[in-house]
């Protein structure tokens, strides 16, 4: 799999769930909530007032190994 910015949260945390801790890590603390996994990582991380290309880059690195 591979993560980009309009990959929707629900669909990478069920691919990989261990994914959920780089989530946590920038206060997304509300994964479990349907409508965040409805939205996309860009849309998650501009609510969130965070960098939506480091999170992508984190989760795949994550993904590649």
């Amino acid at each position: 799999m591979v993560v980009t910015k309009e990959s929707i949260i629900g669909d990478v945390l069920d691919a990989a769930p261990a994914t959920a801790q780089f989530f946590f890590e920038i206060g997304m603390h509300c994964l479990g909530c349907p409508s965040a996994r409805g939205e996309s990582i860009a849309d998650a991380c501009m609510v969130h007032g965070t960098d939506a290309d480091a999170l992508v880059k984190k989760l795949n690195d994550f993904l590649s190994k």
